[in-house]
């Protein structure tokens, strides 16, 4: 297993929309397991696999109290339900040192495949269905910033870029 490298904003690789997974070849499941690895390492609850440049539609999460305690790979993962909604605070591995309150649905329904290549589907609430939003967003090209309000996102971008370059 190895440690990978976390892009971050604003490269462009996290705008770039993940290509579904047709086939879970054993490069996949080193891949999830080397994500799971770097995930761990930098202290994050989840990881998409465009974080660490590769554009394709594969998910890690790790919630410690929650779901067992055990680590998720979550392949082609889809919303298909949300409901509700609540305010907390995000930050975002691909952003670092930046945290903000940010609205998401407070209850999900999700899909997909696990990493054996069984469907799996979930109904959560709370901090993993945040983090499966959270997630799922950036397969979708999308980060957490994106939820500011046009102001906060200009004060942010300003900050951010000139803290970070």
């Amino acid at each position: 297993m190895a440690i990978l490298e976390i892009k971050t904003y604003p490269d462009p690789i996290l705008r770039e929309p993940a290509r579904p997974i047709e086939y879970i070849s054993e490069e996949i499941k080193r891949l999830s397991a080397d994500m799971i690895e770097t995930m761990r390492f930098a202290k994050g609850a989840g990881l998409a696999a465009n974080q660490v440049g590769i554009p394709i539609r594969l998910i890690v999460l790790e919630l410690k109290g929650k779901k067992g305690d055990k680590p998720m790979a979550i392949i082609n993962p889809e919303i298909v339900l949300a409901e509700s909604e609540e305010i907390a605070e995000e930050g975002c591995l691909s952003v670092p040192g930046f945290y903000e309150f940010i609205k998401r649905a407070k209850k999900v329904y999700v899909k997909g495949i696990d990493i054996e290549g069984k469907f799996f589907e979930t109904e959560c609430e709370g901090y993993l269905a945040r983090a499966f939003q959270h997630e799922i967003d950036h397969l979708n090209g999308k980060l957490f910033i994106d939820y500011l309000s046009p102001v906060k996102r200009n004060i942010f971008k300003k900050k951010y870029l000139k803290k970070n370059k």
